[in-house]
């Protein structure tokens, strides 16, 4: 299965190993925008704090998450750009929408607001982990 996947996502399980890690690192294709690891680099001192990592276990999971998500140059879905601004509930997730329309896929996403439109469907974690059984 191919996924969009958004930051929070990729943030909670930096923070805490669970089920989302268990999903991140099964059978299905993640796929994000490049600037995704730009976000950890932001708020790298805060995840350090809510997790119970060591700053080099925190960088090898970044690491690892790096060879597992393939990340997408905003040029690679700019023509979807347009459609996702007018459907897309928040600005800021706008290039995660036109990534999932380039890819004709879902987004991965815990983020509720995201759901209030019908032209990309968008999965949480726990809709995901009932999928994926």
């Amino acid at each position: 299965m191919n996924l969009v996947v958004d930051a929070n996502v990729i943030f909670a399980a930096a923070v805490k190993s669970g089920t989302t890690s268990d999903i991140i690192f099964s059978d299905v294709k993640l796929f994000a925008p490049e600037f995704i690891f730009e976000e950890f680099s932001k708020y790298e001192k805060l995840l350090l704090e809510k997790s119970h990592r060591t700053a080099e276990e925190f960088h090898m999971f970044v690491s690892i998450l790096s060879e597992k998500i393939q990340t997408c140059p905003k040029d690679e879905f700019s023509e979807f750009i347009g459609k996702a601004e007018s459907i897309c509930p928040d600005p800021d997730d706008v290039q995660y929408f036109a990534l999932a329309l380039k890819l004709s896929c879902p987004i991965w996403s815990n983020d509720k607001l995201l759901k209030k439109q019908s032209e990309v469907k968008v999965l949480s974690t726990m809709e995901l982990l009932e999928l994926l059984r």
